[in-house]
């Protein structure tokens, strides 16, 4: 296993710095370990606090099961309908970040799937540059599999899949001249991240984060202010300021609000923009909370 990753390590791609600027949109984009990231706060907060002094928004756009198809994003009507919602949300918040992970959910497809899968991506990338002209896009790889023991699967197989579906995305990235994170890599045999072998626990996503910002090619805040009760309580304003924007994005009426029962009930849509507000003032307490933590040596 340890020769494994060992030669992972010659084809990584040096990462350098994602750039963020004062009052930058960040928007997260991917499937699973994106959507549930912003249950827990770790990813964001660390994030955010490798910026430093620089005012950041994040909206998380992470959906469960999702591929760079964005079929997931459908709701009754064809599967094209969820890459077209994902256009029209990029459109509507014009993020300057776009930080993207895909890749775990198509590496099951192993090499005969790698050829669709990018150029899928290729699509996703494009569609991106033209509804939302971001400054940056990040391409990062799928973190690893876990293996567990019985009777939980053995995941050494799988882990070679997306071993390659990794560095198959890392050279995308190269090729678009796009920053590369290999989450894959950083992360590496790191033991007690997930309940399944594949989803992240609260305490796998505090792992997870400070690695990921090594990935980034960004300096992670010190341990003092990662661990400090100043940053539980930034992490739980970001968790806060996260269903906020959940509720705004992904009502969970949306039938009656948009869809096919929207003349029982379409006349609440006027209520969804009433949030905005209140994601505004929440991020206010975050940006509060952020300069006491950094303020920690």
């Amino acid at each position: 296993m340890k020769k494994f990753w060992l030669s992972l390590l010659s084809i990584i791609i040096p990462a350098s710095a994602v750039t963020f600027e004062d009052n930058d949109t960040v928007v997260l984009l991917g499937n699973t370990v994106i959507e549930r990231a912003q249950k827990y706060g770790y990813l964001e907060t660390a994030i955010n606090l490798s910026a430093r002094k620089k005012k950041l928004k994040f909206r998380n756009l992470g959906w469960s099961g999702d591929t760079v198809f964005g079929h997931a994003r459908s709701y009754f009507g064809p599967p094209k309908e969820g890459f077209d919602r994902l256009k029209s949300d990029l459109t509507e918040l014009k993020p300057n970040v776009v930080i993207v992970c895909y890749g775990a959910v198509a590496a099951y497809d192993g090499q005969k799937g790698l050829t669709e899968f990018l150029a899928g991506y290729e699509t996703l990338l494009s569609m991106i540059q033209s509804s939302a002209s971001p400054r940056e896009i990040v391409i990062v790889s799928p973190p690893p599999a876990e293996s567990l023991g019985a009777p939980m699967p053995d995941m050494r197989e799988h882990n070679k899949r997306l071993a390659l579906y990794s560095k198959a995305v890392g050279k995308l990235a190269q090729k678009h001249k796009l920053q590369f994170a290999d989450f894959f890599t950083t992360l590496g045999e790191s033991k007690g991240l997930t309940d399944n072998g594949l989803h992240f626990t609260p305490e796998g996503y505090q792992t997870a984060a400070p690695k990921l910002v090594e990935a980034l090619g960004l300096s992670v805040a010190t341990g003092n202010q990662l661990q400090s009760e100043h940053a539980r309580k930034l992490r739980e304003a970001t968790v806060a300021k996260n269903k906020l924007f959940f509720f705004r994005w992904r009502p969970a009426n949306e039938t009656y609000l948009r869809l096919f029962r929207k003349h029982e009930q379409g006349n609440n849509l006027k209520e969804l923009p009433m949030f905005d507000p209140l994601i505004a003032d929440a991020e206010k307490q975050i940006e509060a909370l952020k300069k006491t933590t950094l303020s920690l040596k």
